[in-house]
């Protein structure tokens, strides 16, 4: 925590802006409560300093408002930072805030709470329960490999999937996943089509049965092709999944209470977020080259 502070510290100064203020997050509220009183204090510009609850909790506490939130990646996953592009550099996160890239983003809203990547219910959150923290923090987004091995032998969900009040589309699904932006962990890109602010959700409906269905499915999304087997997917504003049975939920990443409904819905361009300059590359949604390479100052300064 000292080495990120100093990090932001002498990256702020050296670009002529004010002190940060702090605030610490504590278990019983990993950040929404912070963000609001930086808020209050007058804030312009918020740190997320974490990893996905953290960002998660800052996003419910600045979405709807004209405050900035920038992501410094500090925790076991950060899902927002990797489809950014920033990796696991603090450093880099300051450089892009400092640069001034803003672009207002979606966001998906589950019983008041917000989330900016995924929402998912089903094997998903599965292997997210399986998944320990201690092994997320030695080995990072492997660990949840094991997690999704282990979470392999539950069954099915009975599922009744609505969209946009439509039709009931009953499935057997093994998760549903919706999400606002398109990859996961390890760089997986599971929604190609997703547009973070297009004012809708993505939605992925997988239904393998066995081994060979999920290798088929695994190899489809690898491959990118526009229809993976057992796999459909959808776009909507409001989204509702009903089960049979309780089934364990997660939001960006972070486990939330079991249920057997997950309502989701969309508040379009609610969140203003630092990003990097947009990306040459069609297969990257920004390019972080240049501050990266401006990053190292603000680490040779910090060491010092």
């Amino acid at each position: 925590m000292d080495e990120l502070r100093r990090i932001i510290g002498e990256g702020l100064s050296g670009a002529g802006w004010p002190e940060p203020s702090w605030y610490e997050t504590t278990p019983e509220d990993p950040g929404e409560g912070q963000a609001k009183q930086a808020v209050r204090d007058g804030a312009e510009l918020v740190f997320a300093c974490g990893g996905d609850g953290t960002v998660m909790a800052v996003v419910t506490a600045l979405a709807g408002s004209d405050v900035t939130m920038s992501v410094l990646p500090a925790g076991t996953g950060n899902l927002l930072a990797a489809n950014l592009g920033l990796g696991a550099d603090p450093a880099t996160g300051v450089q892009v805030a400092l640069e001034g890239g803003r672009r207002r983003i979606d966001v998906g809203v589950v019983d008041g709470r917000c989330f900016v990547v995924m929402a998912g219910m089903g094997f998903d959150a599965q292997m997210l329960e399986k998944t320990s923290d201690e092994a997320k923090k030695r080995i990072g987004w492997l660990a949840y490999i094991g997690g999704g091995i282990k979470a392999l032998r539950e069954r099915p969900m009975r599922a009744r999937i609505v969209l946009d009040g439509g039709k009931v589309m009953p499935r057997r699904p093994r998760t549903v996943i919706v999400g606002n932006v398109g990859r996961l962990q390890g760089g997986v890109r599971l929604l190609t089509e997703a547009d973070p602010a297009d004012g809708k959700l993505d939605v992925a409906i997988l239904s393998p049965n066995n081994l060979a269905h999920w290798a088929s499915l695994a190899w489809g999304v690898i491959r990118r092709r526009k229809s993976v087997p057992l796999m459909e997917t959808y776009t909507a504003e409001h989204v509702e999944i009903h089960s049979r049975s309780t089934q364990p939920r997660q939001l960006d990443g972070d486990l939330i209470e079991p249920g057997r409904t997950l309502k989701i819905s969309v508040k379009p361009k609610a969140l203003l977020l630092s990003v990097p300059r947009p990306a040459s590359d069609p297969d990257l949604a920004y390019d972080v080259s240049s501050a990266a390479e401006a990053a190292e100052d603000i680490r040779e300064a910090a060491r010092e």
